[in-house]
This record gives C-alpha cells, sequence and structure tokens, in this order.
C-alpha cells in the first residue's frame, strides 16, 4: 500500500504526531482525565445572570463579572451570535444579553446598550424572539405570563405510554419541561428596578405591543389545534386552576423529580436548562438558599467544571465534557502508538474511565425497565442521563486495554459486556441509535407552542449508530448479528443521494461522513462498493485549496454551504479518516494533502488552534433529525436562517487536538501497513461469547 506520493513525509507524520502527543500529555489532569472548555454562545452568561436577580441575589460576585463576559463577546454591529463567523447576529441571544446588562445597572445610553437596541429593532423587535425568551422577560416583568406558552404541571401524571409524557421528550426538553411547568404555573417575576426596564426595546409603548406568539408559515392543523389548546389552558389557569388541589398535587410531584434528579455536582441533566430552571422553581416554591439542594445548585456556580474565569470575566458553560474528552484522548494515544511512551499517563486515564461506568437506572429505563446499566454519561456528573455516543467511544477506548491481564482483573471484559447489552437493548426500531432514549421520535410533539426551540426529540442519528458500529466492529462482533445487519440498513438508507451523512452532533456532512467510513471499515464492509465510492467521491471534491476540509455551521440552513466554509484541523481529520478507511488509492494525493494542511498548521508547542464550532448541540429542526433544505418558506417556518436563531452551536476546545492525532496516526499505517495481532485476536474470539450473552 506503500505509495510514492507519501514520500519523506514519513518523518514529518511522526515528528508531528510525537510532539501532539506530548502537548496533549501536558493537558492531563492529576487524576487521569481530560476536559477542555465548552463554548457556547451569549445565553448562558445572561440568563444566569438574569437568574439571580430572580433569586434576589442581585448583589452575588458572579453578576458583575458576567457582565463583563458579555460586553467582551458583543459583536461589532451590537448584536450577539449564535457561533463564530456567524453572518448575522441572534434576536434571543441579543435580547437576553441586552436584558442581562439593564439588570446589572447599565444605562440605555451606555453605548454597547444603545448598539444592541437599535440592531434589536431593526430585526424586527421583540415580535421575533423564541418561546424561552419570552420565559425570561416574564420572570423579569418585562413580558405577561399569560403570553407564553402555558406548560401545565398536570403532565406528570401522564402515563408513559401517552404521547404527551413527558418520557417522550428528549433529555434536555424532559429535564427543562418539568422546572418550567411549575413556574408557568405560578407566574412569578421579580421587576427590573423602574430605571432598568426595557423600554428601549417597546418604542411604541408596551400598551400598543402585540404580545402574540407570530404564527409560523406552513403549519398543519396540529399546530393550529395546539395553539387553541395553549389559549384554553391559560383561560383554566386563570380561572380555575391556581390553587386547586390537583394542581398542588402535580406541583409537589414535579418538585420531588427535581429533588431526585438533582446531579452529585449540584446541576441537573448535566446542562444548563434545567438547571437554571430548578433553582428558580425551587425558589418559588419557598426552598431556602441553606437548604441542601439549593445550597449545592448554587454552590456548583464556583466549581471550574462549569466556570470558566478569565480576567474581570466569567463564563458558565451549557455543559462539560470530562468523559466524553477523556476517552477522545485514550483514542488519539492509542492510534498515536503512545501507549508504551505514556504507559502511567494512558493507565490512570483507562482507570479513571472505567470507573465512570454508570451502574444505576435513569430515565431510560422508563422505557426498558428490565434492563441491567452499563452506559456512560458526558460530563462529571449525570447519572440519569449516560448516552449511547459516549458508552461506544467508551468501548473504543477500552478495547485498546482488554488483552492485558491486569486490565481483565479490573474487570474490563465485565464492563465492555455490560454495556454491549446496554447499546444492543437501547437500539431503535429504525435500526439506528438515538443519544439517550430508545424510539424517541414522536413528532407531534415538536409541533406544541413550547416546542419552538432547537429540538423536542432525539431520534436515532447516523453519526451515533456509526460510532456504535465501529465499537462493535473493534470488539470483534460478527457483522451478521442481527443489531448489526439492521444498523448497517439504517446508516445505507441514510445516505444523502450526493454520497455523504448528515451530521446530527458535529458540523456537519463532514463529520457525518468521517464518521460512518471507518464504522464500515471495522464492521467488514467491502469498501469498494459504490455507496462508499460515492461518500469518497464527495469529501474529495470538497477539499480545499489549502488541502483542509471545513464545513460551517451555517450548512444547517443553507444548502450552498454543506461541506464548505473556513478550513478547521479537527474538519480536516475527519475527512481524512474516512477517506483513510476507505483506503482507495486514487484519494492518496487528497489524504497526503490533507496530511500536509493539519502538518503545517501545527504550533510550535504541538497544539493546533481552532476557534470555529464544529460541535451541534442541535441544528433547530425541531425534529432532531435531517430535514429537506430546498423548502422555500423553510427559515419562515422555523423562523431561523442561516444566522440558526433556533438552534445550539458548541465549541470543544480539545477537537483540535484529538482528531488530528487520530488522522494523521492513521495516515502513517498507509505507509507502513499493519496487521492486527495475533494475541488481539484471540483476546476478541475469547471474549465475544461473554459479551454477546
Amino acid at each position: 500500500m506503500t505509495t510514492p506520493l507519501f514520500k519523506g513525509m514519513g518523518n514529518s507524520l511522526t515528528h508531528t504526531v510525537s510532539s501532539a502527543c506530548e502537548w496533549l500529555i501536558s493537558q492531563q489532569n492529576p487524576d487521569g482525565h481530560w476536559v477542555g472548555p465548552v463554548g457556547s454562545n451569549a445565553s448562558m452568561e445572561a440568563e444566569w445572570c438574569l437568574a439571580l436577580w430572580f433569586l434576589g441575589l442581585e448583589d452575588h460576585p458572579l453578576r458583575p463579572r458576567l457582565g463583563n463576559a458579555l460586553l467582551q463577546t458583543q459583536r461589532e454591529d451590537g448584536s450577539w451570535d449564535v457561533y463564530l463567523g456567524a453572518g448575522n447576529g441572534d434576536i434571543n441571544a441579543t435580547v437576553e444579553a441586552y436584558a442581562a446588562l439593564r439588570s446589572l445597572g447599565y444605562p440605555e445610553n451606555t453605548p454597547a446598550l444603545q448598539k444592541a437596541a437599535t440592531w434589536i429593532k431593526q430585526k424586527g423587535g421583540l415580535k421575533n424572539i423564541r418561546v424561552f425568551t419570552r420565559y425570561w422577560l416574564a420572570l423579569i416583568g418585562e413580558w405577561p405570563w399569560e403570553k407564553t406558552p402555558n406548560l401545565p404541571p398536570e403532565i406528570i401524571w401522564f402515563p408513559n405510554k401517552f404521547v404527551f409524557s413527558i418520557y417522550n421528550f428528549a433529555q434536555w426538553a424532559r429535564a427543562t419541561l418539568v422546572p418550567l411547568a411549575i413556574l408557568s404555573a405560578r407566574r412569578p417575576s421579580r421587576p427590573l428596578r423602574p430605571q432598568d426596564r426595557l423600554n428601549a426595546l417597546f418604542p411604541e409603548g408596551r400598551g400598543n405591543f402585540d404580545y402574540t406568539l407570530p404564527k409560523k408559515e406552513g403549519v398543519d392543523l396540529w399546530s393550529d389545534f395546539f395553539r387553541t389548546t395553549d389559549k384554553g389552558l391559560h383561560w383554566l389557569q386563570s380561572k380555575f386552576l391556581k390553587r386547586n388541589t390537583m394542581r398542588e398535587a402535580a406541583i409537589r410531584h414535579m418538585l420531588e423529580w427535581i429533588i431526585r434528579h438533582q446531579d452529585a455536582d449540584g446541576g441537573w441533566g448535566g446542562i444548563q436548562p434545567p438547571w437554571v430552571y430548578g433553582l428558580m422553581a425551587l425558589h418559588g416554591e419557598g426552598y431556602q438558599f441553606h437548604h441542601p439542594v439549593m445550597a449545592k445548585g448554587l454552590d456548583a456556580l464556583n466549581d471550574p467544571g462549569w466556570r470558566h474565569d478569565k480576567g474581570n470575566a466569567s463564563w458558565i458553560q451549557a455543559t462539560n465534557s470530562p468523559v466524553w474528552d477523556t476517552m477522545l484522548a485514550i483514542m488519539a494515544l492509542h492510534d498515536a502508538k503512545a501507549e508504551d511512551r505514556f504507559t502511567p499517563q494512558v493507565d490512570k486515564a483507562l482507570g479513571w474511565l472505567l470507573d465512570r461506568q454508570v451502574r444505576v437506572k435513569g430515565d431510560w429505563s422508563i422505557k426498558l425497565p428490565d434492563v441491567e446499566p452499563g452506559g456512560w454519561a458526558f460530563e462529571y456528573a449525570n447519572d440519569f442521563y449516560p448516552d449511547t455516543d459516549d458508552t461506544a467511544v467508551a468501548l473504543i477506548a477500552l478495547a485498546s486495554c482488554r488483552h492485558r491481564p491486569e486490565w481483565q482483573e479490573r474487570g474490563v471484559e465485565d464492563a465492555i459486556a455490560r454495556a454491549v447489552r446496554w447499546l444492543v437493548a437501547m437500539q431503535s426500531s429504525c435500526g439506528g441509535w438515538g443519544a439517550f432514549d430508545k424510539d424517541n421520535n414522536k413528532a407531534l410533539l415538536s409541533k406544541i407552542p413550547f416546542c419552538d426551540f432547537g429540538e423536542a426529540l432525539d431520534p436515532p442519528s447516523v453519526d451515533v449508530t456509526a460510532h456504535i458500529l465501529e465499537a462493535f466492529g473493534l470488539l470483534g462482533l460478527p457483522r451478521d448479528l442481527p443489531c448489526i445487519k439492521h444498523a448497517l440498513d439504517y446508516v445505507r438508507a441514510e445516505q444523502d443521494p450526493q454520497g455523504p451523512w448528515f451530521g446530527r452532533w458535529g458540523v456537519n456532512y463532514v463529520y457525518g461522513t468521517g464518521a460512518v467510513l471507518p464504522a464500515l471499515a471495522a464492521i467488514g464492509e467491502d469498501m469498494t462498493q459504490p455507496y462508499i465510492t460515492k461518500a469518497c467521491d464527495w469529501l474529495v471534491a470538497h477539499q480545499q485549496e489549502d488541502g483542509g476540509w471545513g464545513e460551517s455551521c451555517a450548512s444547517y440552513m443553507d444548502a450552498s454551504t454543506i461541506g464548505r466554509g473556513k478550513t478547521t484541523p479537527s474538519q480536516t481529520a475527519w475527512a481524512l479518516m474516512g477517506l483513510i478507511a476507505a483506503a482507495r488509492p486514487q484519494d492518496y494525493p487528497a489524504i497526503e494533502k490533507g496530511c500536509r494542511y493539519l502538518i503545517d498548521r501545527q504550533e510550535p508547542d504541538g497544539s493546533w488552534t481552532e476557534e470555529d464550532y464544529t460541535g451541534t448541540g442541535f441544528p433547530g429542526y425541531g425534529v432532531g433529525q435531517t430535514i429537506r433544505l430546498d423548502d422555500p418558506a423553510l427559515s419562515k417556518r422555523l423562523q431561523q436562517g442561516a444566522e440558526l436563531s433556533r438552534a445550539f452551536m458548541l465549541r470543544y476546545d480539545l477537537y483540535r487536538q484529538f482528531f488530528p492525532i487520530m488522522a494523521l496516526s492513521r495516515a502513517s499505517r498507509l505507509i507502513s501497513p499493519e496487521t492486527a495481532t495475533e494475541q488481539a485476536v484471540e483476546a476478541a474470539a475469547k471474549n465475544l461469547e461473554k459479551i454477546i450473552a
């Protein structure tokens, strides 16, 4: 397989990978794990600033630091955006940031606020804000609660098989919906001081403002039905339900649910929304700050796992990614064959990861009560919500040590067996896997007014399914297993007609395609088949002049940017890993050019620089999966354009390191191909029966 095209690159590859591994090792925490900051958007800082105001903690020392962070991230045009490089700002983040700065006492005539107010009015004003932003304005007395979507707490009583059961919402929507339902029922507010009110955003006066939720274009009868129902629920609440016995019982049950679901680190669900809304809901029901649940939740704001300080500013992360980062670091070091060089560090990381397997049942077990737990979560503390993607990548990481006697004595094979059984049970009926739940795909839920934010559902996705297939293949599971055959059918059916696969959790088609091709190779798929050739041709066609690959977050709404954007180290690595997995000789020039892109852009300290957002929280479609972008009414129907006002994009800081190491290490094996050792094959065969039993 050696080719003259790679002549002279071997030493460069070796040196680049070696220095990259050294940098990565230097970032490891003393207990063995890695974690990089997770970037999102200004709504995080704005909402915490407003929440502390609502809680009566206006003098909290964090508030001015959050305000400074907001001022540092404001765009030149006065807005705040959803992702770096967005062509336009986001109306929701901008309104929330404006409100937060006003709550801190910044006058209307502050230049930053004047620019923000002007931008908001130029974009149509408050009539265009999402449901969540309306809730925040209601909480500070700037919006009538009667004009926000009603969330009746009585939904907690709905049986699990009923379509509107909370367990049919995506994990993140469910955990957020419960505390919001309490706030929606109680309608609390702590108005801003008279001199700090948002008068500038109501230029014609509040009495002349239309607070009605805009009707989306292209909606169907169900959407109209739910809007009418929402009006009826508001009428019932005003007339009969304020202190109804059943309502009080439902709220008590929801409070118990919230308290039971609090994580060990004080947050909820491993993400910001249920954490911030949970604290406000509990406070409104009389829980004092010294109550253990409240105290732990507020103290988490001081946890460096959530909070990032720089100078006089602070950012609160939307989530944290230590488990995900650690397993990707292990994968990168294994690909680089660096275990012998860094044995103590890798072993410490493996032990840390093995100890993080979730051994208790979470919300997923509502639909699978007889299934043994065995997954991994993404964050430091999130036992209720392990996810299939983390579990798959954990298996790939642990596969690197399963043949070693010392790890067999520590129970690595038992951990792998539990995880495989859990994943098989979590497979959805279509053959794919969602992230947190099985068959979480009831599209009707996305039509209720509350669900105008990013995604209400967590249906199967190709990228998650690909990672699971890759794990199963590397573990030696036979490809004729029903779960693998079914998953392969799903992956093939989801391929875009042009050749690539959609990226649900990473940006975008480069991510999806870069995940699928290594998975197909891992399960022994014939990589010369036409559908694989089509995918490789698509990747090669989208390589850019500098040798790299890049795809903008805008590609989730603007079809012309699919596969196109500023080149980045992480996306270049994903494309390379896809092409390397197929190992087509005609792709060697593209692979070499991509490798040179990474080699040439490595910093002197061994790292790569990447400021762009290449992670996806949700693309803002509502249904949680790919949709047609050629609908001329799409932007009006979703109420977002390429600025992604209904989406949530992420920047994982260490992606810039993990994936280039993997890609360059795998490229080096095209120069000096190796085969699996007999020992590894024998170990896989020996434990196969135990894993799939």
